[in-house]
């Protein structure tokens, strides 16, 4: 499956954004979907997951709260809503594919998007 993120920018503290990540070339519905960040210098971390039917999602204890994941099977479209930004929310977001939680969690990802900018102002 390929995937496209999109929806990042420029936002002030306590500001929000919506991330989306287009899927294509395989059964969408068949993928937990998540979403994951890398700041400068850090290494990449998992933000939050959804399983195949949306019923059940996962989130980092550092955004719970303030993001919300969701997903649209028939536009093959995953989402992340992000609100009470904070500059440690700055980073390059990406969305990504997995069979499984266990796998998305290990990083084991059977496809990763490209990135979207986020940077949060002080």
């Amino acid at each position: 499956v390929q995937l496209q993120a999109s929806g990042g920018g420029l936002v002030q503290t306590g500001g929000s954004l919506r991330l989306s990540c287009a899927a294509s070339g395989h059964t969408f519905s068949d993928y937990y979907m998540g979403w994951f960040r890398q700041a400068p210098g850090k290494e990449r971390e998992f933000v939050a997951g959804i399983s195949w039917g949306g019923g059940s999602t996962y989130y980092a204890d550092s955004v719970r709260g303030r993001f919300t994941i969701s997903r649209d099977n028939a536009k093959n479209t995953v989402y992340l809503q992000m609100t009470s930004l904070k500059p440690e929310d700055t980073a390059v977001y990406y969305c990504a594919a997995s069979t499984t939680l266990g796998r998305m969690l290990q990083f084991e990802c059977e496809s990763w998007g490209q990135g979207t900018q986020v940077t949060v102002s002080s």
